[in-house]
Parts: structure tokens; sequence; C-alpha cells
């Protein structure tokens, strides 16, 4: 996403795209909209804080809500995205339920709590909502390969829209991804190329972009701004979602998992627009669950630059687990006045195991540090008991099981029928209660 140009006159006719031109989130300078896009954002901030893009439509934006079509996925809403529904690879993404939680929150304080289940897209994560628009965009301007860094859900969910694309996809990630992640992006038939040093995955595709034009949606350049600017637009509609879910109104407070921010940026994004077309009369307050710590740090210190975290301990949250995040996330949190949680291993598994138990949804382990960071705020009187709150979870607890589950110590196998029934006879009182 760098500032300069591609050289090209002019996009594909095929590129319906409505983007006008490219502008920079922190500093607002502007780029054309055949700006090369390679993951180092912001030319003139690249140096001192670096800062992803963001498109700039050439027509105005139209109310979200009352725009929407009656397709069945999040491609109802592509008036305010960056391609006609026309052009879409979809798999019938988005459209995921907003359930009421009374359980888990009235264990955490909060009996106000809804969760958005995103878990319910195709390939089970939010992710998704960003490879639906990212491969449209690609496949619209003649790409064959898309690419991508990941440690699991970002290559899953571009590895499956580019198999529905009829193009070439390669993930290349690192050891200790979850393997039933792993599984699943070959089971797509996309190229996994595992690299001990997580930094060869990103001069591996710098190196790719150059000599073979794939088309990258991952960041590979650090510090890291984000993802492609074009595929975080398709967070936007989680935004949309939650408001037409909540008959017209905004939560007080909307929780997420934070890596490097793009669903969080993507997301406020949203709920922006539908506030400043006055679908919505106030704007909720943004958390980011993390796992080091560095928008904490940038949020108490005021800085921009985001400083890189010491890594103490190994999380298990693999899919949020970056020592540094962006300043894209960054700044969602101080326009919203939200607020950053670090979150350790501690209870994360019992979260996991309680959420389930309790309302019957599995979530990733990266996906239950949001109820963590919303009972941390709760106890510190950030967030009242009376407040309405919406935590979203990004992906299923089938993800990364190879990580949560344990031995099967707690299963007992019966040899007869009738020793189960002796088990129940004692247990039966129990299990009534």
């Amino acid at each position: 996403m760098s500032a300069h140009s591609s050289g090209e006159t002019s996009r594909p006719e095929s590129d319906k795209s409505r983007v006008l031109e490219f502008a920079c989130i922190r500093c607002g300078a502007s780029y054309p909209a055949d700006v090369s896009i390679d993951s180092k954002g912001c030319a003139r901030c690249q140096e001192t804080a670096p800062a992803n893009l963001r498109p700039v439509y050439s027509d105005p934006n139209p109310h979200p809500l009352e725009s929407a079509t009656t397709s069945r996925s999040l491609w109802r809403f592509a008036p305010m995205l960056p391609c006609t529904e026309a052009e879409a690879v979809s798999l019938g993404e988005g459209l995921t339920p907003l359930l009421a939680a009374p359980r888990i929150g009235a264990f955490l304080g909060v009996p106000n709590l809804a969760v958005k289940d995103e878990g319910r897209n195709p390939t089970w994560s939010h992710k998704d909502r960003f490879s639906t628009i990212a491969v449209s965009v690609a496949r619209a301007r003649g790409a064959k390969t898309v690419a991508t860094a990941s440690s699991g859900n970002a290559g899953a969910s571009l590895a499956a829209y580019a198999a529905r694309a009829g193009l070439k996809c390669v993930v290349t990630t690192f050891a200790g991804s979850a393997g039933p992640m792993l599984a699943q992006i070959r089971k797509y038939g996309a190229t996994v190329l595992p690299l001990v040093n997580k930094m060869d995955r990103w001069s591996l595709l710098e190196q790719a972009a150059a000599r073979y034009d794939w088309f990258i949606a991952s960041p590979y350049h650090g510090p890291v701004v984000g993802s492609h600017p074009l595929g975080i637009q398709g967070y936007k509609t989680i935004a949309y979602e939650i408001v037409e879910q909540q008959d017209g109104m905004a939560p007080d407070w909307c929780v997420l998992p934070v890596c490097y921010g793009d669903a969080l940026s993507g997301v406020w994004a949203g709920f922006c627009e539908l506030y400043a077309q006055g679908a919505i009369s106030r704007l909720p307050r943004l958390v980011a669950a993390e796992v080091h710590g560095s928008l904490t740090d940038a949020l108490a210190s005021g800085a921009d630059a985001l400083s890189e975290r010491k890594m103490l301990f190994d999380s298990l949250a693999v899919s949020i687990g970056t020592p540094r995040s962006t300043f894209q996330a960054l700044k969602a949190l101080r326009e919203s006045g939200g607020h950053a949680v670090p979150v350790n291993n501690h209870g994360l598994i019992a979260m996991q195991e309680r959420l389930a138990r309790d309302e019957g949804i599995f979530a990733e382990l990266a996906s239950v540090t949001p109820l963590i960071a919303i009972s941390t705020l709760k106890d510190r009187g950030v967030i009242a008991a009376t407040d309405r709150v919406v935590a979203v979870v990004t992906a299923s607890g089938l993800k990364d099981l190879d990580r949560s589950a344990g031995s099967n110590q707690h299963d007992r196998i019966f040899q007869t029928t009738d020793e189960a029934w002796r088990w129940l006879d004692e247990n039966g009182p129990e299990l009534s209660s």
C-alpha cells in the first residue's frame, strides 16, 4: 500500500470498482486508485508512524441499511463495498447471528451481553468477510494467484474463496500454527509453505509479488500497517448487521479479539458510516482484547507509533499473538473512546468451555478473549452492569482444537449398557438438577 504508482494508466474494463482514490488514515495524503498495494502503507507516515490506506469512493456512500438488497450474503451491502455484486466471489458469507448470552453475561456481570457468532461463516471465521472482497477484486483485476501470510484462519478463508473463483492460492505460515487450520487450507487445494522464521514469510511474498504479480492479501512488510485496504471493507458489514439485529441501535460497547486490527478498523468504519447517514444516534465504544499489550501501551503514551512488545509467553490464542498491533487499531480505539486489554493464557480454556456449556457457542481460543476483557473492564468499573455489550466471536472452536482439547482424561468407556446405567444411577440427581 505504498505511495508509488503501479504505472498503470487505467484499471481493466472488467474492474467495476467504485474506488476513486486511496487516502492515508493518519495524515490524509491521497494516492491514485491504481496505486501499487504493497503493504507498506502511506509513504509520508512510514518513517514516523506507519499507517494503512483506505478507499475513497467515487460516489457518496448511501444509507447502508436502506440500500441493502435481498441477497443472502454480505453482498446485500454491495453499494457500500469496493466492487459490484455481479463481480462477487461468494460462498454465502455474512448474516451471522447475534445471540443473546444471558448466562455468560450474568457470570461476567453484564446481563445485556450478546455474541456475534462469526464462526457461522463458510470457513468458520470472520476472515470470510475479508476474503470475499479481496478475491472478488483480485479476479476482476485479472490475478491468477492470491497469497497470504497466515497462522490459519486467513489462509483457510483465502484458499476457499480462491477455489471458488478458480484461482490458485499460496499460504505462507510458520511452525506452531494450529493443525486443523493447516489441514483445512490444504483441503481447499492451496499450496502451504511453512517457514521456521516468521519473517521469511514476508520476504517470500514480497519477491513473489514482484516476480509473478501475485495478489497479496496480507501484510508482508514491517512494521505492519494492516491487510489489503479493500478487503478490510468487508468487515464494515459486521457493524451493519449488529445494528440491524438490534433494531437500529448500536451497542454501548463492541469488543473484539485484535491482532493487526483489520476487523476492529473495519467495524469502526461501518459504525461511523451508519452514524454519518443518521442510521444510529450515537457510536459505540470499542475494546481490543490483545495478547502482548502494544495497544495498551500506545493508548497510555499517546504515541502514534506502536512499540514491539517482548513476548513473555507462548499464547494459546495463536490467531492474535502478535507482539505489535497497528495504527489502524489504535485510531479506532482512540476515536471511539475505547480500551485495550491484554489477555494471557490464564482462564482462557475455562472461559471457552463456559461459553460452550452456558450458551452453546464453541469459539476459538482467541475468540473468547473478548469475554475476559469484558470481565476485566467490568471489575474496573469501566463497563457498567446496565451497558449493552456485543462480543464478536471471530472463529469456531474447531479451528484450534489441537490446542484447546485435553487428552480425553474425562472420557470413560463403558463396556456394557448395564455399566453405563450404574453410572447414570449414581450421577442422575446431578444431571437432573
